[in-house]
């Protein structure tokens, strides 16, 4: 598999066994990574089309193989032992959705105060088909004044593509309509189920 250039900025994880495991599951399942990271520190990495439970597989090998370092959003009441150590350990951050200040704020607050951090959701914020895509991970970007670098499970190549990073706007349905343009039906595993596409 090609190596690809990791930006010095970006926080990586340094587990050699970890990227051992990553490149064995994509050899296995025939998957390459293609494009290249951005020179940012800190962006909202939004992950798409989401069909199906092999896409959490496919991109955590692609994580682990890279040795980058992605945090994800879970409801804070998980967090609990034993699971919360895992779920640190595997970049899970805690958000209490009952917050008077909301995820939002807790996000930027997380955003300004690392030097580096990479957040990955998934904008359509369920695998089954749903009328159009949440558009929560567009007011996190702005909020905390990062990009979005919008990433792809695309199955017809079996590649996971890193795309060139977005500002986030004004106007978020404008950009929403951007991003969301960046993923045909056809990249998905089960393209009939991809949010927004009927």
């Amino acid at each position: 598999m090609p190596e690809l250039k990791i930006p010095a900025n970006i926080p990586r994880t340094h587990s050699r066994f970890g990227r051992w495991l990553g490149t064995k599951v994509l050899n296995w399942f025939g998957w390459q990574v293609a494009g290249e990271f951005p020179e940012h520190g800190k962006f909202v990495a939004a992950v798409a089309p989401h069909t199906s439970n092999w896409d959490f597989v496919i991109a955590i090998a692609v994580k682990m193989h890279l040795q980058v370092r992605i945090r994800f959003l879970g409801k804070h009441s998980i967090f609990v032992w034993p699971l919360a150590p895992l779920l640190r350990k595997w970049g899970g951050i805690p958000v209490d959705r009952r917050s008077s200040h909301g995820v939002v704020a807790q996000v930027k607050t997380l955003f300004d105060n690392s030097d580096a951090l990479i957040l990955g959701l998934a904008p359509e914020g369920t695998r089954k088909y749903t009328p159009q895509w949440k558009s929560g991970f567009l007011h996190i970007a702005k909020a905390a004044k990062v990009p979005v670098v919008p990433m792809a499970l695309d199955y017809s190549k079996k590649q996971f593509v890193i795309m060139a990073p977005l500002e986030v706007g004004e106007d978020i349905d404008t950009t929403l309509a951007r991003v969301q343009a960046l993923y045909p039906a056809e990249m998905a595993k089960y393209p009939e189920q991809v949010s927004g596409s009927k």
